[in-house]
């Protein structure tokens, strides 16, 4: 059949050579329709609870999504006539953002007092610029005493101010983000300008959802030709003959075409994880076509024409190329698995670009370089002798090496458990994204990005107005401001204080919870009254009044400290707050579960990976014990990369659950072509199993390890990406890959002559 294949490939080779690129075309436009996506809720399904609850938070208060300017003179000092001038103007600029819904800062804070027996609600401060020094002295006092401003627009010592802007996103444009985002700059470019003494950082969930576009395209536009520059020089070192390497490079670009094009025509988005497709997909391809070149090659080497050559190539060749194509497929497949639909796109698209470079190397590749001009020399290359050489030092030493190796695999398994799941993702992005040097910045100097929204409910008519309501309110917040890891809490408890000393003559004394629930709602309603369009309390009270939302901001916490937190939190409430009902969300939540979630269906998806492939190995090598054997060297590599992990960093973020998986569909490459070949030499030639390891490594040692060379250099390409979802994932799947090698080099032949003989 392979061979009738081969046959027909050459025969019809300007067909298919005139009609592939045809197809392709037409299949890749569709890469046309691609875009960026760049919120950050496409990390979470709409099945996510924690993210069905944040949803439900955002409908019933005020949207979340923001971007805080955080203002920083060079002489520390705010409260000066300059800085209180930028802050004003900056706030009136802020408004003019596209959809911009409110607008928080020092100048338009609503301050209240008492006027004889009024209440009066106005603005902080206004017209900077006129502002004596005993007024700025007093507007000084006012904001770092007021719960509501400290370690939220203003640092308590004065010398770092924040405006906040919240925005109603439509949610319907993949450009909605970047647009606004582009404006801000604006403004944060005029300002410095014109105040050069004053640094202005810019951080919140828009700045993030822009950073995390921006590290996608970033990547794209950088790793994308770096990788494919790299790929094509170790091609022409190793093969030394340009029609091989031309041919290859085409396949490559088909590969990819196809690939991005049907993740167009699907409708799919790129995002951070799904934007190293072309990489993924160009290491494919790679492996795919060394094994048929470098075979190609090696029987023009000796004596065989151009045609019989690639025959002969194909047939023995076809049936490993399309096993470790189909267990890469299985292994890329199973990230369907993952809690994280980016991952998602980012395994269906490889998997369709590593079914696209397999059916092009059998297909367009041969029909290509037979046609192309190739010049070889007549012997063997000097790593081919070398492989001779190596494969005897190993059936010399199988011993030694089988239990050698065998210590180093338990010896890193042994340190797989301390590997410990935690995350920030602030921390997604390098220090080389302004987004992740501002928010440092924000975090060290006034306030965090991580917080927790809490929906509280009065379990007893009245709503938030009812004293025992407002009364476990009040022990909660003040327990909350007292724990060490809580920088700020926006409670509307402060609010309600605030009002009961200014209707009592702004008596300190009265700075407490009124006496009854319908003065509550008399103070609420007047203060409601007298706020400015845009500054209304929507984004504390329901429409109803009968919940409230009180939202704590923490330092950048990791995610096992924020679901610590969250623990911490519900058991004090069930506890200590029995007249209240209450539902906790907010982004910080959602990525801090979203790892352990990953974990927990990610370990499903590889153990179905692994079950899978072992059926696909087991069926094609047409023996139960070489299939056994085949997985467990293939388990191994995992293992030992997870365990150096947790010797040499520990932490494994929402990236890494997928690496498992991943590199189970990859790693069994090398094992498929190492095993083909000693099946091919003990059923077809008759060898022992040392000799039939002997061939192995002189017919697929070469292949294996520039294969290797390129798998590694593809995902380190990948490591050197500023989104550390990418980077960690391509570092450690390069590590695995790597020892994939190791493993098949030195411990599967000593493995396969102790327990799998001459099996047939």
């Amino acid at each position: 059949m392979v061979k009738a294949w081969a046959s027909f490939v050459i025969k019809y080779r300007w067909v298919i050579i005139f009609i592939t690129p045809l197809l392709v075309t037409l299949l890749g436009y569709g890469a046309t329709h691609l875009t960026f996506k760049t919120d950050y809720r496409v990390f979470f399904s709409q099945s996510n609870p924690q993210m069905e609850d944040f949803e439900w938070m955002q409908d019933i208060y005020s949207k979340e999504d923001n971007i805080l300017f955080v203002l920083s003179p060079k002489n520390k000092q705010v409260f000066t006539t300059s800085t209180l001038s930028e802050i004003e103007e900056m706030t009136e600029a802020a408004w003019q953002l596209p959809q911009s819904t409110r607008v928080d800062s020092l100048s338009n804070y609503q301050h209240t007092e008492a006027v004889d027996d009024d209440l009066d609600v106005a603005p902080l401060y206004q017209d900077a610029n006129q502002l004596s020094d005993d007024e700025i002295a007093r507007i000084k006092n006012i904001a770092v005493n007021e719960p509501l401003l400290v370690h939220r627009l203003i640092s308590p010592n004065g010398r770092v101010s924040a405006i906040n802007v919240t925005f109603q996103l439509e949610g319907t444009s993949p450009t909605e983000v970047p647009a606004i985002v582009a404006k801000a700059e604006e403004i944060r470019i005029k300002y410095q300008q014109k105040y050069p003494d004053v640094k202005i950082a810019m951080t919140g969930m828009l700045m993030m959802n822009n950073a995390f576009g921006s590290s996608s395209i970033h990547d794209f536009k950088t790793l994308v030709p770096i990788m494919f520059v790299l790929v094509i020089f170790t091609m022409f070192f190793m093969l030394r003959s340009i029609g091989p390497v031309v041919g290859s490079v085409v396949v490559i670009l088909l590969a990819i075409a196809g690939g991005m094009g049907i993740a167009g025509w699907m409708g799919w988005y790129l995002t951070g994880p799904s934007a190293i497709s072309p990489t993924i997909i160009m290491t494919m391809a790679v492996a795919d076509t060394i094994h048929l070149m470098i075979g190609y090659i090696h029987y023009l080497r000796h004596g065989m024409d151009k045609h019989s050559a690639m025959k002969e190539t194909l047939r023995v060749n076809f049936q490993p190329v399309f096993l470790t194509s189909a267990t890469t497929v299985v292994g890329f497949l199973s990230m369907n698995f993952s809690e994280v639909p980016p991952f998602h796109d980012l395994g269906n698209i490889v998997s369709f670009g590593v079914i696209f470079a397999w059916l092009f190397s059998v297909t367009f590749l041969p029909a290509l370089v037979v046609t192309l001009p190739i010049k070889v020399k007549l012997h063997e290359p000097e790593n081919t002798v070398f492989m001779d050489h190596f494969s005897d030092w190993v059936i010399q030493h199988k011993n030694g090496l089988f239990w050698s190796t065998l210590v180093v695999i338990g010896l890193s398994a042994s340190m797989v458990p301390k590997n410990e799941l935690n995350d920030q993702y602030v921390k997604y992005f390098s220090k080389n994204v302004l987004f992740r040097a501002d928010t440092d910045f924000v975090n060290d100097n006034l306030t965090g990005i991580a917080n927790i929204s809490y929906s509280l409910k009065a379990v007893e008519e009245g709503g938030i107005a009812n004293p025992k309501f407002l009364s476990e309110l009040d022990e909660f917040t003040q327990w909350l401001r007292n724990h060490s890891k809580v920088s700020h809490v926006n409670s509307i408890l402060d609010v309600i204080k605030r009002l009961n000393k200014n209707m009592h003559g702004d008596d300190p004394a009265y700075y407490k919870i009124p006496e009854n629930n319908q003065l509550t709602a008399q103070y609420l309603l007047l203060y409601e009254n007298s706020l400015p369009y845009g500054l209304d309390l929507n984004n504390q009270l329901t429409s109803d009044k009968e919940s409230t939302k009180l939202t704590i901001t923490f330092a950048n916490m990791s995610t096992n400290e924020v679901i610590g937190m969250e623990k911490e939190i519900s058991a004090w409430l069930h506890e200590n707050a029995k007249g209240l009902t209450f539902k906790a969300a907010s982004p910080s939540l959602m990525f801090a579960h979203i790892g352990q979630r990953n974990i927990r269906s990610m370990l499903m998806g590889t153990f179905i990976a692994l079950i899978l492939i072992s059926i696909i190995l087991t069926l094609a090598l047409k023996s139960i014990k070489l299939g056994f054997i085949s997985m467990i060297t293939n388990l191994f590599p995992a293992l030992v990369a997870f365990g150096l992990w947790g010797a040499f960093v520990g932490n494994v973020g929402m990236s890494l659950a997928v690496v498992a998986s991943m590199t189970l569909g990859i790693v069994v490459d090398d094992t498929v072509h190492f095993l083909s070949k000693y099946l091919r030499a003990i059923r077809e030639k008759g060898y022992t199993s040392a000799q039939a390891i002997r061939y192995s490594f002189s017919h697929v040692g070469v292949a294996l390890w520039v294969t290797t060379l390129i798998l590694v250099v593809g995902f380190l390409v990948l490591y050197q990406s500023d989104f550390a979802i990418n980077s960690d994932m391509g570092i450690l799947t390069a590590i695995t890959i790597a020892v994939a090698l190791a493993i098949d080099f030195l411990f599967l032949p000593p493995l396969l002559i102790k327990f799998a003989g001459t099996e047939k």
